[in-house]
């Protein structure tokens, strides 16, 4: 047994889940003492809205006439930060099961594994996953010479690196990694990007003062063996091109797939977790499933509607993990001890 199965993390709550519903559940949770981790696929919290358009304003969410999707992750964390949850990124659920004592034992796809007496689903549409570019013969290459995520920048250092698409993610970790990788080539279909302006500009600097270089075409073949990468072929309109690369980051956008989630029982309906209105537990008691996963009549697929099932299922939540204490009804607003929980009072 490795080091992290024989030390699994214990916990009251473990969401799965960093969007902004399962940010907020951290809250509803800190006021009434439960413990949080949180594991998400993505490298960092903000699920769809900080990985699919971070700078697109929001409109519906309660005092804020206009938000940023970022603006809103940023505030969730300002707001979660008295109750010191516990972030477990670049990971994504792959087994639970039940224990003798009633917890559960939840593994994820790195080894990491939880000890939890609530499981929280607040996956959205379920895990974010890297959309594979439709390269042939790519497959022996992932994990090796590429890449979908940066787990450690190091990892990049003194590489010959290719980083393939056009929007932030691209953009960001050319940027990022320029001070240290041995020599990178943006590479784009076309000489126009989605990315944050600022950042498209950094980059054509880089690229006029011959610190980076921009290839305009398609990756359409890998050179090298056992999956160590020494090349690429790209396609461009004056014909392919061959550069040497020893590793690549395509950017090829995310899907969401439900995965291991769909194995754990819960009755699905359409890929999507049945819920009660009340406690908004799914079939499985002590799993529990808010946000854009679950299902009830009536759903509306609204963040502030999560942010609603968020406060039912922590009362709920809250009988389990302290059976037989009486549950207090507070406002934030009059109570100096919930206000001494979040460093107001």
């Amino acid at each position: 047994m490795d080091h992290l199965a024989a030390h699994p993390i214990e916990t009251d709550i473990l969401i799965v889940g960093a969007g902004p519903v399962g940010l907020f559940a951290v809250f509803e949770l800190g006021l009434f003492d439960m413990r949080c981790h949180l594991i998400d696929i993505l490298d960092r919290p903000g699920g769809q809205c900080a990985e699919l358009y971070p700078e697109k304003p929001i409109y519906d969410i309660p005092a804020y006439p206009s938000i940023s999707a970022q603006g809103l992750v940023d505030r969730l964390m300002e707001q979660i930060a008295p109750f010191e949850p516990q972030f477990h990124f670049e990971q994504m659920v792959s087994a639970l099961t039940r224990m003798d004592d009633g917890r559960f034992l939840v593994e994820t796809d790195i080894g990491t594994h939880f000890k939890a007496k609530i499981v929280v689903i607040a996956a959205g549409g379920g895990s974010f996953q890297p959309k594979r570019p439709p390269i042939p013969g790519i497959e022996p290459y992932e994990g090796t010479g590429v890449h979908y995520s940066v787990r450690r920048m190091d990892d990049f250092r003194g590489e010959n690196l290719a980083i393939v698409g056009g929007g932030d993610s691209a953009l960001d970790w050319a940027l990022n990694l320029h001070p240290i990788a041995g020599r990178i080539t943006l590479i784009h279909r076309r000489d126009e990007f989605r990315a944050a302006p600022d950042s498209v500009n950094k980059m054509r600097a880089l690229v006029t003062a011959g610190e980076m270089d921009l290839v305009i075409g398609q990756v359409s073949g890998l050179d090298g063996d056992d999956g160590a990468l020494s090349g690429i072929t790209v396609k461009t309109a004056d014909g392919p091109v061959a550069l040497p690369v020893t590793k690549m980051l395509p950017f090829f956008g995310l899907t969401m797939k439900l995965g291991p989630i769909a194995d754990w029982g819960l009755n699905l309906e359409s890929n999507l977790i049945p819920v009660d209105t009340e406690k908004f537990e799914t079939s499985e008691p002590g799993i529990f499933a808010i946000g854009d996963i679950n299902t009830y009549p009536g759903k509306l697929k609204l963040i502030l509607s999560g942010f609603h099932e968020a406060a039912l299922m922590t009362q709920a939540a809250k009988r389990i993990c302290a059976p037989g204490e009486r549950i207090v009804f507070q406002y934030t607003t009059s109570s100096t001890k919930l206000q001494k929980k979040l460093g107001v009072a």
